[in-house]
C-alpha cells in the first residue's frame, strides 16, 4: 500500500468478511472495476485470503465489535472516505449499530437502524410481513416445549426449523442454515438438541418444490429508496441438498419475484444492497418469501455481474458520486453461476439417490457461466478451497459438528456426515 495516499485514485472499498465465498467474490468484482480494495477477515488461513486482488488484508473478529475498532484505526491510512461492503449478517448488524462512529469516514448504505433490526430479526419480519400482507409460509416461534407441542398440532410435515438469526453459538454448533423436519417426533427431538443454540427457534410450513423452485432478487436501492438495478435468478442445485446454499444457479425472468421484492423494500424505505429469496410451491404455483438478506452482497450477487448487470459497482458509484454504470438492466441471456466443489458434492448426492444422471449433470452445466471461487487470474483460492476440503475429510472423517437428533431426513444427514465441516463460512 505504498501509494495508499495517492489522491488521484478512486476511493477505497473496504470489504468486511473476506473469509467467505461472498467476500471473495466481492473483492474480485470491485477490483475488476479498478476499485482499490482492503479486506477484513477473521482468519488469514481461510482459502479466500489467498486472493491477490486486495491491497491489504486485516485480521479482526467480524462477528463482534472488534472490527469496528479496526475500521476506526484504518482511517489514519486512508486518503478519504471509503465504501463499506459488509459480507456477513453480523457485520451488517454491527455496522448499523455503530454507524455514528463510521459515517464521517465511510460510506454506509443501509436503511434506518430500526428497519435493519426488523429485517434481520426473523420474528419481527414475520410479524411485519403478516401485517402488510406479504406472502410468507405459516410460521411458529418456539421458546418452550409447550410451543413445540402447539406448533406440531398445526403444522403440516415436512416443515423447516431454523434460528431467527445465525448467532455465533449456532454457527459454532452446526454448519446447517436450516433443518428439514419430517415428523412430529423429529421436531421434538431436533428442538431438544438445538434449543440451547439460540434464544428462540422458528418453524415454518415447507413450501414444496425442488431446488429449482427457489428464486432470488438481488437489487440496489438509492438513498431516496429508488431501485437502481435488480437481477433475478434461481437455484438449480444447492449444498447441503434441499436446505443449503446455492451451488448452481441460473438467470431467469420471474416478474412475481421482482414485484414482491421491490414491494417489500419500498414499504420500509430501503437503502443499500438487498436480496429476497422466494419459493414457488409446486402444488399451487404460489410464491412465498423465504427470507430477506440486507445490507450486503450474497452468494449469488456474482451471477448478476456474469449476466452483465453491475450490481456491486452500482452501489459504489452511487455512494461516491460517480456516474452510474450503463449496464444495470437484466438482458436474460441465461447465464449460470457455479461453486464447482459444492456442486460436485450436490450432484454426487443426487446421482447416488437416483435423481440425477451424469448426462443430466453435464447438460445442467451448459451455457455462459460465472464462478463462485474459480478464477483464471486469481487461481490460488480455488486450489486452497479444494485442499482444505480434502484435508478436512482425510483427518476429521469420523468427527462432525452436525447434531444427531432423531432421524431428520436420513439421506441428507448421511451425506452431511460423510462431508465434515471444515474452516469455511457459508453465507447465502
Amino acid at each position: 500500500m505504498s501509494d495508499l495516499n495517492n489522491a488521484t485514485r478512486k476511493p477505497y472499498a473496504v470489504v468486511v468478511g473476506l473469509d467467505c465465498m461472498t467476500g471473495l467474490q466481492t473483492v474480485r468484482i470491485l477490483a475488476g472495476h479498478g476499485v482499490p480494495v482492503i479486506a477484513i477477515a477473521k482468519s488469514s488461513k481461510h482459502f479466500a485470503c489467498y486472493t491477490k486482488v486486495c491491497e491489504k488484508i486485516l485480521i479482526a473478529n467480524t462477528a463482534s465489535e472488534e472490527f469496528i475498532d479496526t475500521l476506526e484505526a484504518l482511517v489514519a491510512e486512508l486518503p478519504g472516505k471509503a465504501v463499506l461492503y459488509p459480507c456477513t449478517d453480523m457485520s451488517v448488524l454491527h455496522i448499523s449499530r455503530h454507524r455514528d462512529r463510521l459515517l464521517d469516514n465511510y460510506y454506509v448504505a443501509l436503511p434506518e437502524s430500526d428497519v435493519v433490526e426488523m429485517l434481520m430479526d426473523k420474528i419481527a419480519f414475520v410479524k411485519f410481513a403478516q401485517k402488510e400482507g406479504l406472502p410468507i409460509p405459516t410460521t411458529f416461534f418456539l421458546k418452550t416445549r409447550a410451543d413445540v407441542e402447539d406448533a406440531a398440532d398445526k403444522l403440516t410435515f415436512p416443515c423447516i426449523l431454523k434460528p431467527p438469526m445465525k448467532s455465533p453459538k449456532w454457527e459454532s454448533m452446526t454448519k446447517m442454515k436450516v433443518y428439514k423436519v419430517g415428523s412430529k417426533q423429529e421436531l421434538f427431538d431436533l428442538y431438544d438438541t438445538c434449543r440451547d443454540w439460540a434464544e428462540i427457534l422458528m418453524v415454518q410450513d415447507c413450501v414444496e418444490g425442488t431446488d429449482a423452485n427457489l428464486y432470488s432478487c438481488n437489487c440496489y436501492f438509492s438513498k431516496d429508496s429508488e431501485p437502481q438495478t435488480s437481477f433475478i435468478a434461481r437455484k438449480l442445485r444447492q449444498w447441503p441438498p434441499e436446505v443449503g446454499t446455492s451451488c448452481l444457479g441460473e438467470e431467469v425472468r420471474n416478474d412475481i419475484v421482482l414485484e414482491e421484492s421491490l414491494r417489500l423494500f419500498r414499504k420500509v424505505g430501503y437503502h443499500g444492497l438487498g436480496y429476497v429469496e422466494l419459493k414457488k410451491d409446486e402444488r399451487t404455483g404460489e410464491h412465498f418469501i423465504i427470507e430477506p438478506n440486507i445490507g450486503r452482497p450474497t452468494g449469488r450477487s456474482a451471477i448478476s455481474e456474469a449476466g452483465g448487470v453491475e450490481l456491486l459497482y452500482t452501489k459504489y458509484c452511487d455512494l461516491v458520486g460517480l456516474p452510474l454504470p450503463k449496464n444495470r438492466s437484466q438482458k436474460y441471456t441465461g447465464v449460470k453461476w457455479i461453486y464447482i466443489r459444492r456442486d460436485l458434492q450436490s450432484a454426487f448426492f443426487y446421482w447416488r439417490r437416483g435423481d440425477l444422471t451424469i448426462a443430466d449433470w453435464l447438460r445442467s452445466l451448459r451455457g455462459p457461466k460465472g464462478y463462485a471461487v474459480f478464477s483464471t487470474s486469481d487461481i490460488t483460492p480455488f486450489f486452497a478451497d479444494f485442499f482444505n476440503k480434502f484435508a478436512s475429510q482425510l483427518f476429521t472423517r469420523k468427527t462432525s459438528s452436525m447434531p444427531k437428533p432423531g432421524k431428520p431426513k436420513s439421506e441428507i444427514r448421511e451425506e452431511v456426515k460423510s462431508s465434515p465441516a471444515h474452516s469455511e463460512t457459508i453465507v447465502s
